[in-house]
């Protein structure tokens, strides 16, 4: 039994609240960290040690932020907490650096963030990455996704001078067992919603580590990406280089630079296919990758390439 269930299993709401209001913040992250998720999600099914803790974290939710990102956040955000039955909502209001949690639910947030108990817990306690749930079908957003993201880069593990994790800083191995078992429909959604320039961006400068210098000796080509799906309908559109071992993305601008093969393919492809989901070959069999131009040259360049793949 963790230390954590003894002391709060069992109690009612105004016990556990205290308990969790008057803990040194560095006490409360050890906790939690050192309880599984299953015991965590056990102690979240009884509605008084739920309540109790998620109301007493919201009160301390400052000596959890950074305060210079806390700074720079302004908005409403509804933290919308899945049950097995129905939900619990907890407003937030961030302005001029503080957190407001006396705040009515009248009216539309900025941005709702739907997930569990367990997950919020980890979130606000430096734990878990935004990003990650959010590709990994753990967190869903409504309204403004940067907002989302921003918030869930605020905190911080008490007793550091720096977020615990930051969701645009996606680790692609983290990527790739995140999408895993993910729905095509679910990455369809995350690809045409505000958090799509995010990962394209974060794919895109990663993708000179991707590049083995040895494989690509010899190498002179540039692959220009052609990724769809936005909402708007069009294609975000980006230039890879790679000359003798060395890779690097530039702006394509559609014109001035000449490219030797163009591949086209939607936002979810891309994203399985940099992170080693799906295979070049049989996308191009099944249609899901179009190749356009030297295809000699589209097989070196992904023959150098090694992909993070999940453990």
């Amino acid at each position: 039994m963790s230390d954590l269930i003894s002391r709060v299993a069992g109690r009612d709401e105004q016990a556990v609240a205290g308990l969790v209001a008057t803990l040194p913040a560095e006490e409360v992250v050890e906790l939690l960290a050192a309880t599984s998720d299953d015991d965590v999600r056990r102690l979240t099914e009884d509605a008084a040690v739920r309540r109790g803790a998620v109301t007493a974290l919201l009160g301390r939710l400052h000596e959890f932020a950074d305060p210079v990102r806390l700074a720079e956040i302004e908005g409403v955000v509804d933290f919308d907490l899945r049950l097995r039955t129905g939900s619990e909502c907890y407003r937030l209001r961030f302005a001029d650096g503080a957190i407001d949690t006396d705040v009515e639910l009248d009216g539309p947030a900025d941005v709702v963030v739907r997930l569990s108990a367990l997950r919020f817990l980890r979130l606000v306690t430096g734990q878990a990455n935004a990003g990650l749930l959010l590709l990994g079908g753990r967190l869903s957003v409504e309204g403004d996704a940067m907002l989302a993201l921003a918030v869930g880069g605020v905190f911080r593990v008490p007793g550091t001078d720096a977020p615990a994790v930051d969701p645009a800083a996606l680790d692609p191995v983290d990527v790739a067992r995140a999408i895993a078992k993910v729905r095509t429909e679910h990455l369809r959604d995350v690809m045409a919603g505000g958090f799509r320039p995010v990962v394209l961006g974060e794919i895109f400068r990663r993708m000179p580590e991707y590049v083995d210098p040895a494989k690509a000796a010899g190498l002179r080509c540039t692959v220009a990406f052609r990724v769809g799906g936005r909402p708007d309908g069009g294609h975000d559109r980006y230039l890879v280089q790679v000359a003798d071992g060395v890779c690097e993305v530039v702006e394509d601008t559609g014109e001035g630079i000449p490219r030797d093969v163009t591949l086209s393919l939607s936002g979810v492809d891309f994203l399985r296919l940099a992170t080693g989901h799906l295979n070049p070959v049989l996308g191009v069999l099944k249609g899901s990758l179009k190749v356009k131009g030297d295809r000699t040259k589209a097989l070196a360049f992904s023959s150098s390439l090694d992909l993070p793949v999940a453990s």
